[in-house]
C-alpha cells in the first residue's frame, strides 16, 4: 500500500520506517526543513535505538521517500497518518492547531479517496473535527477517518512498533476498517491482535492508558515517602505488589518520577477534556503534583548531603528523561538541576546522548565527557537516568576524584553496598540499604 506520514518526529518517523520494513511504500514529510534535509542525507534527527539502521535500509530500498509538502506526500496514497505535536496550552487543553493544519493540507493535496489516521494523541472528539475539515475542503473526495493510537516507549520504540502487543483501530466506516486491516495485515498475519472500536473509544483509550501508567509511577513514589519514614524497603514493596497479577510490576520503580512529553501533557489534556464533559477528574492533577514532589524530595536529600549548597559542585549522571533516548522534555534531571542551581550549587552533568540538548535547555549546566570527569571535585553525585553504562561504575575511582563522598541514587539503580564499601554515604529512594 502507499502511505503518507505527516510529521517525522518520535512517532512519525518510527511509524514510517516500520511500515516500510513490512513492505509498504511510505512518503514522509514535516514542516521542519532541516529535519527533511537530514532525512534525505540518511541521518536520523534524534536518537532512538535501532532507528538509524531501519531508516538507512528503508531509504536504500526506496520504500521511504521524503516529501517537501503534505500535498506531495499524499499524492496517490490510500492512508495518511497525522503524527504531529499536540503540546498543552496554558489551560492544559491540547493545542491541536498542527492537527487542523495537517487535515486541511491533506484534503487540499488528496488525489483520490483515502483514510486519514490520527496517530498523535488527541482528545476524544477530534476525529469529528478532522472529518468536518476534510469534507469542507474537498467535498468530492471520499475520506475515512480513523484513530490508531501509538503505544510506543522511547528507548524501545522500534521494537514496540515492529512487535506490538496489540493494534488499536477506531474507525468511522466499514470501508475505513477494511483499509486499516489491509494495512496491518503483515502484523495480524503473525498473530498480533487487532482491536477494533469506535473512534471516540480509541481516542479516549490512549489518554486513559497514559494516565494510569503515570498513576503507577506517582503512587509508588508516594509509597516510597512512607517507606522511608517507617523503615521499609519500597523495592520489596513494589515486588510484592507486582506479584499480584491484578497490579503488575511494570512502572512501579520509585525514584525521580516520570518525564518525557507524553504523560505530563496527556494528564493535562485528559483533565481538561473531563472538565469539558462535566466531570472534575481531580486525581489527574494530583498525579502531576506527586511527580513534582518526587523531584523535590531528591533535591532535599542532596541539600541535606551538602549541608550548605552554595559554591559546591553536584554531579548529575543522566540528563535524558529515560535511558535509550536523547529526549530531555520534562526530564526530572533538568528540574533537579534548576532547583540546585537556585540554591547556589554548581551543577555538572553527563549523559551518553542528551548532553547538548540539556545544555541548550539549562545554560548554567556544565557538561562532562564521562562520569568520572563529572564527579571530579563534586561534593555529591546523583544518579538521575539509569543508563546501562552506569551499572558498572568504578566506585573507588569515583571516590578518589570527589571532594566529598556522597551519592544520592535517584533511580535505585546503583549497588549501594559497593558504594558504601568505597567510602560513600549512599542514599536511595524509599529504602535505607
Amino acid at each position: 500500500m502507499k502511505i503518507a506520514v505527516v510529521g517525522a518526529g518520535h512517532v512519525g518517523l518510527v511509524t514510517a520506517v516500520t511500515f516500510a520494513h513490512v513492505g509498504h511504500d511510505v512518503a514522509v514529510t514535516d514542516t521542519d526543513a532541516e529535519k527533511l534535509s537530514m532525512l534525505r542525507a540518511g541521518e536520523c534527527p534524534f536518537f532512538e535505538p535501532g532507528l538509524q539502521d531501519l531508516l538507512t535500509t528503508s531509504l536504500e530500498s526506496g520504500r521511504v521517500s521524503v516529501a517537501d509538502t503534505v500535498g506531495e506526500a499524499v499524492d496517490g496514497v490510500e492512508v495518511a497518518f497525522v503524527c504531529v505535536g499536540t503540546p498543552p496550552r496554558a489551560s492544559g487543553e491540547a493545542n491541536l492547531i498542527a492537527v487542523e493544519k495537517s487535515a486541511q493540507a491533506i484534503a487540499e493535496g488528496a488525489t483520490g479517496s483515502l483514510v486519514v489516521v490520527e496517530k498523535s494523541t488527541v482528545p476524544a472528539g477530534t476525529a469529528g473535527r478532522v472529518g468536518a475539515i476534510l469534507a469542507k475542503v474537498a467535498p468530492d473526495i471520499g475520506f475515512g477517518v480513523a484513530s490508531n493510537p501509538e503505544f510506543l516507549r522511547e528507548g524501545s520504540a522500534v521494537q514496540d512498533s515492529l512487535h506490538p502487543e496489540r493494534i488499536l483501530v477506531g474507525a468511522d466506516s466499514p470501508e475505513a476498517f477494511d483499509v486499516m486491516r489491509r494495512l496491518y495485515a503483515p502484523f495480524t498475519d503473525e498473530g498480533v491482535p487487532l482491536v477494533e472500536t469506535d473512534v471516540a473509544t480509541a481516542e479516549l483509550s490512549k489518554h486513559a492508558v497514559n494516565a494510569f501508567l503515570a498513576l503507577k509511577v506517582s503512587f509508588i513514589n508516594a509509597v516510597a515517602r512512607v517507606a522511608e519514614s517507617v523503615g521499609a524497603d519500597v523495592r520489596d514493596v513494589a515486588d510484592l505488589m507486582g506479584s499480584d497479577p491484578r497490579v503488575g510490576r511494570g512502572m512501579l520503580n520509585a525514584g525521580l518520577g516520570f518525564g518525557g512529553s507524553c504523560f505530563h501533557k496527556d494528564l493535562l489534556a485528559f483533565h481538561h477534556l473531563s472538565a469539558q464533559a462535566g466531570y472534575d477528574f481531580r486525581l489527574l492533577p494530583e498525579i502531576i503534583r506527586l511527580n513534582e514532589e518526587s523531584v523535590a524530595s531528591v533535591a532535599k536529600r542532596v541539600e541535606d548531603a551538602l549541608w550548605n549548597p552554595e559554591g559546591k559542585r553536584v554531579a548529575l549522571l543522566g540528563l535524558a528523561f529515560k535511558p535509550g533516548t536523547d529526549d530531555i522534555r520534562f526530564a526530572p534531571a533538568l528540574e533537579l538541576a534548576r532547583l540546585l542551581l537556585a540554591k547556589g550549587a554548581a551543577v555538572v552533568g553527563y549523559d551518553p546522548q542528551a548532553g547538548a540538548a540539556a545544555k541548550a535547555e539549562v545554560a548554567e549546566l556544565e557538561l562532562a565527557a564521562d562520569p568520572y570527569e563529572a564527579a571530579a571535585g563534586a561534593s555529591c553525585l546523583v544518579l538521575c537516568t539509569e543508563w546501562e553504562e552506569f551499572a558498572g561504575l568504578d566506585m573507588p575511582r569515583l571516590a578518589s576524584v570527589m571532594d566529598e563522598r556522597s551519592i544520592v541514587d535517584g533511580r535505585n539503580f546503583l549497588d549501594g553496598e559497593a558504594a558504601r564499601s568505597a567510602g560513600f554515604t549512599y542514599s536511595g529512594v524509599g529504602h535505607s540499604k
